[in-house]
């Protein structure tokens, strides 16, 4: 039996063979449709798949993809989605790192796919195994044993593995701070991948002076007993959508509209968490307008798709971004793609399929599964 069985957390990488039962196109066959035919034929397969397949949809797609999701919400919540699905077929509409966490945690039965592989997160993809163990022996060099590793749901399968080897866990932006308490029970130090931003703002969230949260940029590593005084070092990552708001753009909100309400995600720079009235995962963000009392203005510094998606929900108030900013990774994926995964599926050939081996997929999942468990 595998360590993991017990859990039902198996790696997901076997796929169903079916006969063939239609023809399918090739992908730019598939783009060059008008939107009125693929919306058709998108419903069209999505009924004619059933509950053989769940689509998943993070909350910074495009409205036209997000219309088919039978789940959407922030990488925490479609990551216990994955976990619960029961349908042979996955298709994660997001970026690669949250599909590599489907395939981790479903079961071998079932099939993860991806409209669009070249959808990547920059920001997930600025620590890899070899930086986090050479951070790793620096810091135990100055620490012994007393450290503990978390990263972000935002990493690569080889990071969060590169976390579970060490007796870590991954965290998202809803439960930073409670993995943080997590990890301080256990250790006197923790060092957290990749986002800098979202690492430092939970820590002086938690009373952590910021004198004792240290950096560690893995393109130019400190001298590690320059951190000897720190109980965190953040890695030097970022998302660059998050990183782009900026005080001035606080600044020229509260003069435009000096009633409105301000709610900021954790990645965003400190100074900025700092100027807003409130911050919050994705998921607290939508809370956070929901809440929001009739007839006010709510300014939202967070992925356009999903500030846009809020005014359209919400039009007893007035919800404005902060400055129009929006993932172009996220948005790569169009109902097109959408398309060609599922007729992929009808004709008997999955397409995009996500993998990881076996071992990678082990320890990835140690540090999911004590996520899961903490939280």
């Amino acid at each position: 039996m595998h360590p993991d069985d017990a859990h039902g957390l198996t790696p997901g990488h076997a796929i169903e063979r079916k006969e063939p039962t239609m023809t399918l196109a090739q992908i730019d066959e598939y783009l060059e449709l008008c939107d009125e035919e693929v919306a058709a034929r998108t419903w069209e397969a999505k009924r004619a798949l059933g509950d053989r397949v769940t689509i998943l949809g993070h909350h910074y797609q495009r409205d036209e993809v997000i219309q088919f999701a039978d789940h959407r919400g922030d990488s925490l919540e479609l990551s216990r989605r994955a976990a619960g699905a029961r349908s042979p077929y996955i298709v994660f509409c997001g970026v690669y790192f949250m599909a590599e966490t489907a395939a981790i945690l479903c079961q071998p039965s079932q099939t993860v796919m991806q409209p669009v592989l070249e959808a990547l997160c920059p920001m997930a993809r600025l620590a890899n195994a070899r930086d986090i163990a050479q951070a790793w022996e620096a810091l135990t060099g100055v620490w012994g044993d007393d450290l503990m590793p978390i990263t972000y749901q935002n990493s690569i399968a080889e990071a969060k593995a590169a976390v579970g080897r060490r007796d870590g866990a991954v965290c998202t932006s809803s439960n930073a701070a409670r993995l943080f308490d997590w990890g301080f029970a256990r250790k006197g130090h923790l060092l957290f991948i990749p986002d800098e931003h979202l690492g430092t703002n939970t820590a002086l969230a938690m009373g952590i002076p910021p004198e004792q949260i240290g950096v560690w940029d893995p393109a130019e590593p400190p001298d590690p007993t320059s951190l000897a005084d720190c109980c965190i070092v953040v890695w030097r990552g970022y998302c660059y959508v998050h990183t782009g708001f900026t005080v001035e753009d606080v600044e020229r909100v509260r003069a435009a509209h000096p009633d409105a309400l301000i709610v900021v995600h954790p990645e965003c720079p400190k100074e900025v968490v700092a100027l807003a009235d409130s911050y919050g995962s994705t998921t607290g963000i939508i809370r956070f307008v929901e809440r929001a009392p009739a007839g006010a203005t709510v300014v939202v510094g967070t992925e356009w798709h999903l500030v846009n998606r809020l005014a359209q929900e919400h039009p007893d108030k007035t919800v404005l971004p902060l400055a129009q900013r929006g993932c172009r990774t996220m948005g790569m994926t169009r109902m097109h793609h959408l398309l060609y995964i599922l007729e992929s599926v009808l004709a008997g050939e999955p397409r995009h399929i996500i993998s990881v081996d076996e071992e990678t997929a082990h320890w990835a999942r140690l540090a999911l599964q004590r996520m899961l468990e903490a939280s």
